[in-house]
């Protein structure tokens, strides 16, 4: 009998979902069963925000644990939620295509949230989109807001809150019946989180090679450029992955352009932008040979000089003061 790959993963449904699309690709790549494994998080069962628990490498922390006691072979992570640095033993193996990195305001009446009256009760708990929100419309009041996406929704269905922002990724990873007004945001004006939108395959540095070599099929090079640019800048900030730090790397033919926004007290940010053209050997690494791996090597190194380049920037401005230094991203 054919050993089954053991794929760990937070319990959630939109981890479970996510897993559960990684697992199917992994099984056409590896030609073998990959088996789910539920890990609990402290992220998982405690309701407090996430700036009570510490916000970075909540729901990484207990899965890492697992996959180095060899609970299991790999791990999928939400990108946005990985601490920018590496754990010792393991490494991120493939980053699949990233989906769409916007994130969406959802509200019964399909009001806008700029024109949301004074006092509307909108939901989120990350402090980049806090900001964000009070950046978009100063007069409304937002409230903490964790559970699952269905829970999150039906808060607004009842009429508890006026209006969710939620990754728009989700919603779509998780094919469920919106019957809510939503409202994408553009990433120009509305840049989200390091990583959003991308999953993470991560797996041990003594996993057998031909279990490696399955995994990294299913890696992106052009997905893993715009991450890795997004995350060298939250690291060169020292920010935590929750911190008030909006990112995003659009790579269109060879053409990268960056945008990063540090968000203070209402009407305070810093802004920073980068465009260049990179070229297509860094980006697009293809098949097996010497080359193709020489590329691979280069993709992370380019990329991270570029969101160095830009978190200098942000420096220069004046990020530090509006950022919290992380130990631990």
């Amino acid at each position: 009998m054919t050993t089954a790959i053991r794929l760990g993963t937070r319990r959630s449904a939109l981890a479970m979902s996510q897993s559960s699309m990684v697992a199917r690709a992994l099984e056409e790549k590896a030609g073998r069963p990959v088996e789910l494994v539920e890990i609990v998080s402290e992220g998982d069962v405690s309701r407090a925000s996430l700036s009570q628990l510490g916000g970075t490498g909540v729901f990484a922390t207990r899965l890492r644990e697992a996959l180095l006691a060899g609970e299991c072979d790999l791990l999928v992570h939400s990108l946005k939620d990985l601490p920018t640095a590496g754990a010792p033993g393991l490494l991120v193996a493939a980053t699949p295509v990233r989906a769409d990195a916007r994130d969406v305001v959802l509200t019964r009446d399909g009001t806008p949230l700029a024109e949301l009256p004074a006092g509307a009760r909108v939901g989120t708990g990350s402090p980049r989109r806090i900001a964000q929100v009070r950046r978009a419309n100063p007069g409304v009041q937002v409230h903490d807001l964790r559970g699952n996406v269905d829970s999150r929704m039906q808060r607004v269905r009842d009429g508890e809150l006026d209006a969710i922002v939620l990754a728009a990724a989700g919603l779509a990873r998780l094919g469920s019946d919106i019957d809510l007004a939503m409202e994408f945001q553009d990433l120009g004006g509305w840049p989200t989180a390091a990583g959003q939108g991308s999953l993470a395959v991560e797996t041990r540095l003594d996993i057998d090679d031909e279990l490696l070599r399955a995994i990294r099929a299913l890696d992106d090079p052009a997905t893993r450029f715009a991450v890795t640019v997004e995350r060298a800048v939250l690291a060169g900030v020292e920010a935590g992955c929750h911190a008030p730090v909006g990112i995003h790397a659009d790579l269109t033919g060879d053409e990268l352009r960056v945008s990063a926004v540090v968000y203070g007290e209402p009407g305070v940010e810093i802004a920073a932008e980068s465009a260049e053209v990179v070229a297509q050997e860094y980006i697009h690494a293809q098949g097996g040979g010497d080359g193709a791996d020489a590329a691979r090597r280069v993709v992370p190194r380019r990329a991270s000089e570029i969101g160095t380049a830009v978190a200098g920037q942000l420096l220069d401005r004046g990020a530090s003061e509006l950022v919290t230094p992380s130990t631990t991203t």
